[in-house]
């Protein structure tokens, strides 16, 4: 995979940490940061905590030391994850600021946030974590500068398993929706994607509508995957009359449904010669919908309008829905954007494959956290570097 690291210059991991771990509050914790992340890069195999210890120190006592610092210490790792961003965004240009889950499988019932989830990839539920995370992406590469952890019900309203797991008290359960949005609202103007579209993928959650409400109410610019089931209000017009009523463009009908039924006023077929990744041309449904309700009773004001587009598969049906508020983007501009999923979903595998994604064996809500942080900051380096660690760069474990 080439990406634009290829002409910058290589920098250390010392000089890397020194940069993104700048704003942890102790010097020791800021060279356990070192130790943990330069140990994510050169570990072989699973990445535990007894065996990144290991590789940076013979020392009997490294391991606790690191353990501490990754599940007791009470570090902050939202402003690691800015300088991480800012540090990623300055050695790429993103096209798009993309969400996806890592569903991270897990024994037993006592790691914070775990429960049994349908994996509509695989077709069956599985004992899990879900770290929903945030991707600067471009068409070579998407990383992970931020994340959320899923807390089901049974999480945030058990005290027991809130103390124990030490969940802060102001976190609750939130749909996948409002966890999009938070990630949204945390960006930095410095993190490269406050002007980039958000590309999210809720074609198989029930929030679809709820998220395009808020990325509108924010004047983001937004790709998202929606379920066919979604309700949409057709027409080229979509204007409320002074009554309320909704007047000829005022059907109602599911997203599917719209490109469905054979009339040329609320759907049309465009053809996409070959390229941007296509070896053939591409057909494309699309058509200009409204949400319902998302203009007041009595108003004349336009409703916001969306383009909503779907590829058409081999038998002449849409596949995947997509809704977007960037109605005047030329097709193949949005056809791209929505490729660039497959970056994200490529680099969620690589960090369970190759930076022990999945390897964490703590049980506490800032533990994930500070592991996810440190495994980004990893994969950041690794893609975005040039080159690998020296494999002296370790300081001291001990």
């Amino acid at each position: 995979m080439v990406t634009s690291a290829a002409t910058r210059s290589r920098t250390s991991v010392p000089v890397f940490a020194e940069a993104v771990f700048e704003n942890l509050p102790r010097t020791d914790q800021r060279r356990w940061a070192h130790v943990y992340l330069q140990s994510l890069l050169t570990t072989n195999g699973k990445k535990s905590v007894r065996r990144l210890a290991a590789t940076a120190s013979q020392s009997p006592t490294a391991s606790q030391s690191l353990h501490q610092f990754i599940n007791a210490s009470p570090w902050d790792w939202a402003p690691v994850r800015e300088e991480l961003a800012r540090w990623t965004a300055r050695r790429m240009t993103p096209s798009a600021y993309a969400i996806d889950l890592a569903v991270i499988r897990k024994r037993g019932e006592h790691s914070c946030g775990v429960h049994r989830r349908f994996v509509p990839s695989t077709g069956r539920s599985v004992t899990c974590q879900v770290g929903i995370g945030a991707f600067l992406t471009d068409r070579n590469l998407a990383v992970p500068v931020d994340w959320r952890l899923m807390l089901p019900g049974a999480w945030v309203k058990d005290p027991d398993r809130r103390r124990r797991t030490r969940i802060p008290d102001d976190i609750g359960q939130r749909p996948l929706e409002q966890h999009v949005l938070d990630l949204v609202d945390h960006l930095t103007p410095a993190s490269g994607a406050a002007s980039v579209p958000v590309l999210a993928d809720l074609s198989t959650e029930p929030g679809a509508a709820a998220l395009v409400r808020g990325l509108a109410r924010r004047n983001r610019d937004f790709v998202v995957a929606v379920p066919g089931s979604l309700p949409v209000v057709a027409g080229r017009h979509l204007r409320l009359t002074p009554h309320g009523g909704t007047g000829e463009s005022g059907l109602v009908l599911t997203a599917r449904s719209l490109f469905e039924i054979e009339t040329g006023s609320l759907a049309r077929i465009e053809t996409i010669a070959p390229g941007g990744g296509a070896a053939r041309p591409t057909t494309v449904l699309t058509g200009f919908v409204a949400l319902p309700g998302t203009a007041p009773a009595r108003s004349v004001l336009p409703r916001r309008t969306y383009r909503l587009f779907a590829l058409r598969d081999q038998a002449r049906r849409p596949a995947q829905l997509w809704l977007t508020n960037l109605t005047h983007s030329r097709m193949e501009s949005l056809l791209t954007i929505t490729r660039l999923q497959g970056r994200t979903t490529e680099t969620v595998q690589q960090l369970e494959d190759d930076f022990g994604l999945a390897d964490f064996e703590g049980r506490s809500f800032p533990g994930w956290h500070h592991h996810m942080t440190l495994v980004s900051a990893a994969f950041a380096y690794s893609r975005l570097n040039g080159s690998g660690p020296e494999p002296d760069e370790t300081p001291a474990a001990a």
